[in-house]
């Protein structure tokens, strides 16, 4: 790991701020890609700037018909969370298997969003909710959110503040894991909201996307047969030593109809 400098930030101003000074300064959330990286001497950043000590970037709260979550709230929270167990099961239950319980205790949904691995879990929760990603500049809708592979519409001097999702009326998230890190090679979430059914996937390519014509099916028949058959194509999928793109795409419709099922 390379030499760096450690900064504790006291609130977002002041961590924009300090990032702001920094002639090659990152965010320090929970760390849980970012850390490795370093070791791995794969990123040397001049400076980090540590998120914990912000309290206003924590927790969870319920207001009408939308679950806000601060940024820096732990996976383990979401999951544990009675709120969130009872509004929305599904992002309770997709919280709850994320990578492990160190994971699960030090990873926040802030920095996985952030990060935007495309094999992250919130993502499909993200697209598949229609969530609002909120900045300290302003609020991000889930479909202008994910560009590409570790790319997000946030822009360097932007900071997630909170993400709020909708309360649907029914949903759920099946994934199919990679056994040693629990990475989704593809998980799916599907659910019916106030605006319509919306299915999100992720671990399937390069970041998380919808699928019109599942959702069109799901549309006229809320049913795991509904999309029983529609065909998704592999073009531009993940393709990698645990499973080709062709097998992610096969994934897609497998994880979609137990979601289904299971919603």
């Amino acid at each position: 790991m390379y030499q760096f400098e450690y900064h504790k930030a006291s609130s977002v101003e002041d961590a924009m701020k300090k990032l702001a000074s920094a002639d090659d300064g990152k965010i320090l959330a929970g760390g849980m890609t970012l850390l490795p990286t370093m070791k791995q001497r794969l990123a040397s950043p001049s400076d980090l700037i540590d998120l914990s000590g912000i309290a206003a970037l924590k927790g969870i709260k319920v207001d009408g018909k939308t679950v806000t979550i601060g940024a820096m709230t732990t996976h383990w929270e979401v999951h544990s969370s009675k709120d969130v167990q009872k509004a929305i099961p599904a992002l309770s239950d997709l919280a709850g298997q994320i990578g492990d319980p160190m994971v699960r205790h030090r990873g926040t949904i802030g920095g996985s969003i952030a990060n935007s691995d495309p094999s992250a879990d919130y993502p499909a929760a993200v697209i598949g909710l229609g969530a609002t990603i909120k900045t300290n500049k302003r609020d991000i809708a889930a479909d202008d959110y994910f560009k590409g592979l570790f790319e997000t519409a946030l822009a360097d001097d932007e900071l997630i503040v909170s993400v709020s999702f909708p309360i649907p009326k029914r949903a759920a998230y099946q994934k199919f894991p990679q056994p040693a890190s629990r990475y989704a090679m593809v998980g799916v979430m599907v659910a019916e909201t106030d605006s319509g059914i919306r299915v999100g996937v992720t671990g399937a390519g390069p970041c998380a996307f919808r699928v019109p014509a599942m959702e069109k099916a799901l549309g006229a028949k809320f049913a795991a047969e509904s999309v029983a058959n529609i065909t998704i194509p592999s073009d531009g999928l993940n393709s990698d030593i645990h499973g080709s793109a062709e097998y992610r795409a096969h994934l897609v419709g497998v994880m979609a109809k137990r979601a289904v099922a299971a919603a």
